[in-house]
Parts: C-alpha cells; sequence; structure tokens
C-alpha cells in the first residue's frame, strides 16, 4: 500500500499490543474526553464535519446529540462492523491494523451520550478481526482504560442484512438479522424496549467513523477539517477490487478524483484496458468513465447521480459482461433478502429472473422492460434499503448500456465473460489480493424466480 503523508486511521503496520497503542498516543483522547463535559464532545464532532463512512453519510454529530438530548434515561452506543457488501473490506482491515482505536472511539461515543453500554456487532466469520479486537479489549479492560461504559462484542451471521442497523439490533436482543417491522430508526427506537414510554435510542456508527474520533478529540477539529472538503472533511478509506493493477486499500483525503485512486494508487485498468464501468458498491447508480474525474465526497458523487457509499470502487473493463455484472448485482440483493415483505419477493425477484433469461438467450425487449418495471417497483413497503439499493442500481445499468442488452435479445451470452460477485472474504496485505467468497449460485435459486 502507497505510504501516504495524509494517512491518519491505518498505520504502516499493524498495531498488536497496547503498550504499541500506548507509545503512539493512543489513550490520549479519552483521557482527555473525560474531563470535559459531555455537551463540549459532541459540539466538537458537530463542527467537525464527521460524517457516517457507513454508506449514509450522516452527521455523526447530530445523530450523538438527538440520542443525547432524548429524556429517555437508558441510552446505548452499537458499533457496526457487520461488513457485507460486495466491494467493500476497509472497516474489517481497520479492526486488524489497530482495534485500539476503535474501542477508544467506541468509548468516547459512549461517554458523549451517556450510554449504559455499548456493542460492537460482528459476524462469526470474521475470525482475524475478531481476534484483533478481542485481545484489544481484554488489554484494555485489564489496564482501566476503556472509561465507564462496558463494551460487548456481539458475533452475528454471515447475512448481509446483519449490516442492516435495525437488523443489527435485533442480532444484539439475541434475535435473527430480520429489519424490524417499525420505521423507527435506532435512534429513536433503540435496544431492550420494554415499556413503549422508554425507547431506548441507540446510536448506530460504522468502524471507520468511529477510528476518527480519538482522532478529533485529541487533534481538535481544525486539525480534522484540515484535509478533505467543506462538505466532507478528513479522509476516507477505499477498497478498490476489480480489473485495476493493484487492488488494494488506500486511506486518501475525501475529495480525492476517483481517476487518482483507480490510476495513480491502483496502477490502472489491467493490461491497459479501456474501463467500462465503476461500482460503489451495489447501493449507488453505475459510475462512466466520463465522470472518473469526480472528487470523492458525499456531494459530488450524488451530483453525478450516483454516491459515495461505504468507499468500495469495483472496477470493470471492456472485456467485461454488463448483463452478467447486472444479473450477480440483482442476485446478490434478492438472495440476501430477508423475505419478510413483498419488495424483494416481487421486485427485485422479478428483475432477477429477467436479467437471467437475457443471458440464457430467452429474453427479448419485454424482459428489459420486467427487469426496469422489478427494480424500480422494489422499493414499496419495503423494511429495510435492499430493494432501494436494487431501484438505484439495476436501471442504472441497463439505461446506461441498452445497445448491449439488445444485442442479447433471443441470443443471451455468446461467449461472454463470467462475473463474480465481488463479495470480499481476505485480503493477503503482502500480495495486495483479495479472496472473494462463495456467493449463491444461480442454480440455487432458480427455483425462487419466476
Amino acid at each position: 500500500m502507497t505510504s501516504l503523508p495524509d494517512r491518519r486511521l491505518l498505520p504502516e503496520r499493524a498495531i498488536e499490543s497496547l503498550s504499541e497503542y500506548v507509545a503512539a498516543a493512543g489513550g490520549q483522547a479519552l483521557a482527555k474526553a473525560l474531563t470535559i463535559a459531555p455537551e463540549r464532545i459532541i459540539a466538537d464532532v458537530k463542527r467537525s464535519g464527521l460524517r457516517g463512512r457507513g454508506g449514509g453519510g450522516f452527521s455523526t454529530g447530530v445523530k450523538w446529540a438527538s440520542v443525547a438530548h432524548d429524556p429517555c434515561p437508558t441510552k446505548y452506543i452499537v458499533c457496526n462492523g457487520a461488513e457485507g457488501e460486495p466491494g467493500t473490506f476497509k472497516d474489517r482491515y481497520l479492526m486488524r491494523k489497530n482495534p485500539y482505536q476503535l474501542l477508544e472511539g467506541i468509548s468516547i461515543a459512549a461517554y458523549a451520550i451517556n450510554a449504559k453500554k455499548a456493542f460492537l456487532g460482528i459476524k462469526k466469520s470474521f475470525e482475524k478481526e475478531y481476534e484483533a479486537v478481542s485481545r484489544a479489549l481484554a488489554e484494555m479492560s485489564a489496564r482501566g482504560v476503556l472509561g465507564p461504559t462496558p463494551i460487548e462484542i456481539v458475533r452475528g451471521p454471515e447475512d448481509y442484512l446483519f449490516g442492516e442497523e435495525k437488523a443489527l439490533l435485533e442480532v444484539i436482543e439475541g434475535g435473527d438479522a430480520l429489519p424490524r417491522e417499525a420505521d423507527m430508526p435506532p435512534y429513536v427506537k433503540g435496544l431492550f424496549v420494554a415499556d413503549p414510554a422508554e425507547l431506548n435510542p441507540a446510536v448506530v456508527n460504522n468502524v471507520e467513523t468511529l477510528c476518527n474520533v480519538p482522532h478529533i478529540v485529541l487533534r481538535g477539529v481544525d486539525w480534522f477539517r484540515s484535509v478533505g472538503t467543506k462538505d466532507s472533511p478528513g479522509t476516507m478509506v477505499f477498497t478498490l477490487t476489480g480489473d485495476v493493477e493493484r487492488p488494494g486499500i488506500y486511506e486518501l483525503p475525501m475529495g480525492t478524483p476517483l481517476r487518482t485512486l483507480i490510476e495513480n494508487h491502483g496502477g490502472g485498468i489491467t493490461s491497459g484496458r479501456p474501463l467500462k464501468a465503476v461500482f460503489s458498491g451495489v447501493a449507488n447508480a453505475v459510475i462512466m468513465p466520463s465522470a472518473l474525474d469526480t472528487p470523492l465526497d458525499f456531494g459530488s458523487m450524488q451530483g453525478i447521480g450516483s454516491g459515495l457509499g461505504s468507499g468500495g470502487f469495483i472496477i470493470y473493463d471492456d472485456s467485461n459482461c454488463v448483463l452478467q455484472i447486472a444479473y450477480r448485482f440483482s442476485e446478490f440483493l434478492f438472495v440476501e433478502s430477508c423475505f419478510q415483505c413483498i419488495a424483494c419477493k416481487s421486485g427485485t425477484n422479478q428483475a432477477t429472473s429477467a436479467l437471467r433469461k437475457l443471458i440464457d438467450g430467452t429474453g427479448s425487449g419485454a424482459d428489459v422492460e420486467l427487469v426496469l418495471a422489478g427494480a424500480r417497483s422494489a422499493p414499496r413497503a419495503n423494511r429495510c434499503y435492499l430493494p432501494v439499493e436494487a431501484s438505484l442500481l439495476i436501471p442504472s445499468i441497463v439505461l446506461n448500456f441498452l445497445p448491449e442488452f439488445v444485442r442479447h435479445y433471443d441470443r443471451g451470452c455468446q461467449g461472454c465473460r463470467e462475473a463474480v460477485t465481488p463479495k470480499l472474504a481476505d485480503f493477503d496485505e503482502s500480495t495486495g489480493k483479495f479472496t472473494y467468497a462463495n456467493t449463491t449460485a444461480a442454480a440455487d435459486v432458480a427455483g425462487w424466480f419466476g
């Protein structure tokens, strides 16, 4: 990984002991925070402009303030470490490289909102991350450097929905990773609610967001805002996968052009082939080559009709078939659904089934219309955001590559490169290579379609 003067969250090598962390000024932020009024900490986080790094980009300070000012006496902090979106690995990497800064950030957040308890949700399959965080938690607890709020690690299922904040709360309470029917977000209705008058609100932040907190408290608002943009201050940790020479995980100032990430840090497109498309996870519209100079900040990415997401960028060169790509993404969103509501069972199902027909050679223009209608109709009476993701992503692929869809009418894929779902299982820092997870094959879910 390229060494960056602006690197803030990712150390050059993994910090593997509390002594190493303390030698690098670790723990000083929490010690300082405990001498400051919680209201001032929240005000500083607001002024820093720190926005959520999990996809939504919501103001962290505003979210904290809404819970801190809630009259309910019982509040919680939840760290979402259940990263599972295709093309993203940064939270897992942060937990491996420096679990101590994450725990310090959780502790500061808990103090700021007067939380009764803090939870870190992490998948059972994340063995390396769990080992790192649990070791750090034991060390910091033994040394008494975590503050007054207890922190519990909750291990959950492999389901993508485990990372959906309402489903995450369900798992913490001992249930399945199923989004709640109630439309109230966690900062309104949180954990262990027994009395409707006491909703126990919870702040849910992802790993990268909370890793920034100790640095803001220790070094100050101006330091944090000294890189990045006015709209999106600070750095962001980006995951770069697909058809690039140097896939990897890169921390860059917000506002860095997408082209710089791909060409300067990623080494450009593999074998010098032309770029075909870029995807920021599976929750935003496709990014076309003409938009490569777009700054990587929340406002600019929204300005081109897409989004920054959680900073995971999947690169495809011109040897790829967009129908294969669209199918893999649509299939992922359908298979990972909770099937509690009609949105996925009908809308995303219809889109996925029609894409399969186009690939197999039994589809026509009517099936393209079914793809569009299914994806666009998905977000109705939905419990979670998955159908919305399908409605943003799939139509954008069809509309930007319609001639390629037309070429598949009644003939299907003819020697097309088979796409894989870019769900990342591991990253080998020594080789700079990602391992892709096994995902549900089309044959395994074919009976669900139609």
